[in-house]
């Protein structure tokens, strides 16, 4: 997966947990290969695995989702590192 488009896709999603679920769902309707929902939104994906696709169509707007309310409030604050001597 290409960095840039994951920080594209997780400033548009906002919640890291729910960034990754979008993408695993349909990384596997792409892979699997069934019906019309195995079929790439994008024009042109020549050349790009399916966890890029994925997150292309998640920056462009090509797939929706909604969020629980409680996610939708809660913010994700970076956990504290300690620092190793």
């Amino acid at each position: 997966m290409n960095a840039e488009y994951a920080k594209l896709a997780l400033a548009k999603v906002i919640n890291p947990n729910v960034l990754i679920n979008l993408v695993s769902r349909r990384v596997r309707q792409l892979t699997t290969g069934s019906g019309a929902v195995s079929r790439p939104l994008l024009a042109d994906t020549t050349g790009m695995g399916a966890g890029d696709i994925a997150l292309l169509e998640i920056i462009e707007g090509k797939m929706g989702w909604d969020l629980p309310e409680e996610l939708m409030v809660e913010e994700v604050v970076p956990k504290k590192r300690r620092k190793i001597a």
